[in-house]
């Protein structure tokens, strides 16, 4: 990842989003030339000379402190998703060889699995990229779609832009692939020397309009709980809340789990789906030993 066009693009459309009105200065009445605040009213509320802005703006974030950093993070009003992008987009220009984070794992260790196995309700593991690294039975059952394509480990990420099967499972389908976007995006930052997360960016960028148009507005955030509308080829509809948790001793994994409104028609339909999933564990034969 090019480090200096990523600060350059995040902090140009951040600027532009933020309106004189907003920060209190005077409207003057007339057109402006310029989308949202200039830069001398930019290096104005955030408490900077108009040349060091300029510098911050055309990518160059060496050496700059935490201050400087949490005063341009105010002037942008920045939320958290995109406060900490910042933040992280300044650590990877400013890491050293020795310094540099350490790509993330990409392996769930046998305990987390046990673990998954033991829920009821569906969990699964995913990495930075959006691989789906492993789950529970009924995880799997709620994303069958995903494993329709045989080739590569599962990725939610290129199944919703490269497969016409993400368009019908996702209900929303533009707010979720907005937000898959803006995760990737953040997650570009936080890991910039993975490898497989620039292959995958670059894949999905070659080869589908909206992921560049959704890559090209430099949008953040971070999936921490909310609800999924999918819709499932063998129960229907299903309204899904879920809650994330970083496995804070595994490099970059997330746990999510899922959960249904209690009495809802959606509860039904997954218990109806948990009731298939066992029903087809059961029916595969056990090997038998050579």
């Amino acid at each position: 990842m090019d480090t200096r066009d990523e600060v350059r693009d995040f902090l140009r459309t951040r600027r532009e989003r933020v309106t004189p009105q907003q920060v209190g200065l005077p409207d003057f009445g007339g057109a402006r030339r310029v989308k949202g605040l200039r830069r001398e009213e930019l290096a104005l509320i955030a408490g900077m000379s108009v040349d060091y802005y300029i510098r911050l703006e055309r990518g160059n974030l060496t050496g700059v402190s935490e201050s400087v950093l949490g005063s341009l993070s105010r002037a942008l009003r920045l939320d958290d998703a995109e406060h900490a992008h910042l933040f992280d987009l300044a650590r990877a220009q400013n890491a050293s060889a020795t310094t540099r984070r350490k790509t993330p794992t990409s392996k769930v260790r046998p305990n987390v699995q046990r673990v998954l196995d033991s829920m009821t309700a569906p969990a699964w593991v995913r990495n930075g990229r959006s691989d789906f690294l492993a789950g529970n039975a009924l995880a799997r059952a709620v994303y069958a779609p995903l494993f329709l394509d045989p080739s590569g480990t599962p990725n939610t990420a290129r199944f919703a832009f490269l497969d016409p099967r993400g368009r019908e499972f996702w209900r929303d389908w533009d707010s979720v692939t907005g937000d898959m976007v803006a995760v990737l995006r953040a997650e570009a930052a936080r890991s910039p020397y993975d490898r497989g997360l620039t292959d995958l960016i670059g894949e999905l960028s070659t080869r589908s309009e909206e992921f560049r148009q959704r890559w090209a507005a430099h949008d953040v955030m971070r999936h921490r709980s909310g609800i999924k509308h999918v819709h499932h080829p063998e129960v229907g509809d299903l309204d899904l809340t879920y809650e994330t948790m970083e496995l804070v001793t595994d490099t970059g994994l997330t746990l999510i789990v899922y959960g249904a409104e209690p009495g809802s028609p959606s509860e039904e339909r997954l218990q109806l789906l948990a009731n298939l999933a066992a029903t087809t564990v059961a029916a595969v034969p056990e090997t038998e030993d050579a």
